[in-house]
C-alpha cells in the first residue's frame, strides 16, 4: 500500500495561538489532493509538518501503515519560494540535492540528470542557476523534489508565481508524476485545482472545514439552476411573471433554481414554446464554479 498517508488530529500551536487545529484527512495512493484556503489558513504549516520541517504539537502521521520519522525519505517537497545557489550549475545543485535526499554518491549523477531531463532542463545542465528564468527555477525546484523518486510529493503553491505558459508546463509535469506518486499541493488558483484534483481539502483559520472528492464537493454546493437568456430584461420579467417557478432575474437572464432535479429542462422548454412572443437566445443548466464553492465554504455560507 505504498503511497498511502493518514493524518489524525494534526495540531500546531505557537504559544496559545493555534496555527493548525485537529486536522484529519487521508491521501490515497497515486491521487492528487488540493489544499485550498485563504492566506493564513494553515496550508503551509500543514505541509511543513508533513515534510518534517515543523514538529506537530500533537497528532499522528501514518505513512503506509507506520508512524515515526523513518518515512521522510519517501517525501519530496517544493516550497513556495525555493532558494538556490546562483553560482552552482543545475547539475551541481541537483547532485547536492540528490545526496541530501539519500541518493548514493554512485547514483547521484545519473538520477540528477534523469530528473533534469524530465522537467525539461536537460539542455542547460551546465548553466549557472543565476541565469535561470522564474519558470526554469520552478522546474529545477520540482526536479530536486523528485530526484530520489519519492512516494509522496508535497507542493506549496507550485505555480502561483508563473505566467500562464509556465503554469501549464508545470501542471502537465505534475499530472505525469501522479502516475507513480501521491501528491498534495496547496493552491489559490482554483481553475488549476478543478482540472487536476481528485480530492479537495478546504482550510480556514487553521481548521479543516470541508473535504471530499471534487465531484462530491461540487454536488454538495452546486447551486444548480437553469439560465434562460432573453433579448431584453422586459422579456425575462414577463417570463418570470407568467411562470410557476421560483425564478429570479438579473438583467435579461432568468434564473430557475433546480431542487432534487426539478423542474426538468423539458418542462422549462415547453413553457418557453408556449410563449412565442418571447425571444430566447440561450437556455442552459449551470452550477456553481469552484471559485463560488470556495467562497461559500471559507465564508461559512
Amino acid at each position: 500500500m505504498s503511497g498511502h498517508l493518514h493524518v489524525e488530529n494534526l495540531t500546531k500551536h505557537y504559544g496559545k495561538e493555534a496555527a493548525v487545529q485537529n486536522v484529519t484527512f487521508t491521501l490515497e495512493p497515486n491521487t492528487a489532493t488540493a489544499l485550498i484556503g485563504p492566506n493564513g489558513a494553515g496550508k503551509t504549516t500543514t505541509l511543513s509538518m508533513l515534510t518534517g520541517l515543523l514538529n506537530p504539537t500533537s497528532g499522528t502521521i501514518v505513512v503506509d501503515g507506520k508512524t515515526g520519522d523513518d518515512y521522510r525519505h519517501k517525501m519530496g517537497f517544493l516550497s513556495q519560494y525555493p532558494q538556490f545557489y546562483g553560482w552552482m550549475s543545475s547539475r551541481e545543485y541537483m547532485e547536492m540535492a540528490a545526496r541530501l535526499s539519500g541518493v548514493s554518491a554512485r547514483d547521484a549523477r545519473v538520477e540528477s540528470e534523469k530528473a533534469l531531463d524530465f522537467v525539461g532542463l536537460g539542455d542547460v545542465k551546465g548553466k549557472k542557476i543565476s541565469g535561470f528564468s522564474g519558470g526554469m527555477r520552478q522546474r529545477l525546484g520540482l526536479a530536486q523534489a523528485i530526484v530520489h523518486k519519492p512516494a509522496f510529493l508535497f507542493l506549496d503553491e507550485p505555480v502561483s508565481a508563473l505566467d500562464p505558459i509556465g503554469r501549464r508546463e508545470i501542471l502537465n509535469l505534475v499530472k505525469e508524476l501522479q502516475q507513480s506518486t501521491t501528491i498534495l499541493y496547496s493552491t489559490h488558483i482554483l481553475n488549476d485545482a478543478q482540472e487536476m484534483t481528485d480530492q479537495l481539502l478546504f482550510m480556514r483559520k487553521g481548521n479543516l472545514i470541508e473535504q471530499g472528492s471534487l465531484t462530491n464537493i461540487q454536488k454538495k454546493y452546486e447551486d444548480a439552476h437553469y439560465q434562460i437568456h432573453f433579448t431584453t430584461s422586459e422579456e425575462a420579467a414577463s417570463f418570470i411573471d407568467g411562470s410557476t417557478y421560483a425564478a429570479y432575474q438579473e438583467n435579461h437572464i432568468a434564473f430557475i433554481p433546480i431542487k432534487e432535479e426539478r423542474p426538468r429542462m423539458q418542462e422549462v422548454l415547453a413553457s418557453l414554446v408556449a410563449s412565442p412572443h418571447l425571444t430566447v437566445t440561450k437556455a442552459e443548466r449551470s452550477t456553481a464554479s469552484l471559485e463560488e464553492i470556495f467562497l461559500k465554504v471559507v465564508n461559512g455560507k
